[in-house]
């Protein structure tokens, strides 16, 4: 085992957390399961695997994975999540690079993410290498808290690692659609609160935008069918963020 910790946040997460834990079994000296109220079998498959299992009330994403953080016995913190499984080519390069790591002045590191949707690698669309940081320090490291799409923020240097992180993001359509539609709901919020223009040009030209970017510019058509809904899905979940924040701010209006 090395001197780490990896975390990972979960709610009715059955279907997935046993790949997870699996993989960091007898490698990661200490495994966190934080959950947030689920009513399936989650949190008992994560004791099976050895890990510490602890409930905390739903505040957010970035809230609720730094409360998993504060609870690390070790300085060295690898955040999950629970459809992520690290490769065995990832956790080499890790145990490797953190001998080192202090000697070099180095605080964090940022991993690139292989997604799957519907049982297939997608590489285009700006979904690859999708490189996000995830295992940093604990004492230099502090998790954003936005509504949706909260990022790890690290005081000192970042170095980029080569092994990528399988994520599997999307076993289905539908699957992608909830998910995209609770997403919108989160950053309409977010909108709300940072008082930008949310008017219907503005709403049509961003989805549109968001279609061309990831189906064009990012070459998300190689991906052949798979990439063109994508895409749509992409461009339809902003353009829902936009039409919750219109439905908010004047159908709602008493």
């Amino acid at each position: 085992m090395i001197p780490i910790t990896v975390t990972v946040i979960a709610k009715n997460e059955e279907k997935n957390i046993g790949k997870t834990l699996a993989a960091v079994q007898g490698w990661a000296e200490e495994i966190i399961v934080v959950d947030s109220g689920s009513a399936d079998k989650t949190m008992d498959i994560a004791k099976t695997y050895g890990a510490t299992t602890l409930e905390h009330q739903w505040l957010g994403y970035g809230q609720q994975k730094n409360y998993a953080q504060s609870q690390a016995k070790n300085e060295w913190v690898l955040n999950l999540d629970a459809d992520e499984v690290i490769t065995s080519e990832l956790k080499e390069e890790i145990s490797t690079v953190l001998k080192t790591a202090d000697s070099k002045n180095i605080s964090g590191f940022a991993i690139s993410r292989r997604s799957y949707y519907v049982g297939k690698w997608i590489k285009n669309g700006g979904w690859f290498p999708s490189r996000v940081v995830r295992l940093a320090k604990k004492s230099s490291s502090k998790w954003s808290e936005p509504a949706v799409h909260e990022v790890l923020e690290v005081n000192g240097n970042v170095e980029n690692l080569n092994s990528p992180l399988d994520h599997f993001t999307f076993p289905t359509i539908e699957s992608q659609i909830l998910t995209n539609l609770r997403y919108a709901k989160q950053g309409s919020i977010q909108l709300l609160k940072s008082n930008s223009s949310h008017g219907v040009f503005i709403m049509l030209m961003k989805a549109w935008w968001k279609f061309f970017n990831t189906y064009i510019f990012q070459l998300g058509f190689l991906d052949g069918k798979r990439g063109l809904i994508i895409s749509i899905n992409a461009a339809h979940s902003l353009f829902m963020k936009y039409a919750f924040t219109i439905e908010t701010t004047e159908w709602n209006k008493k």
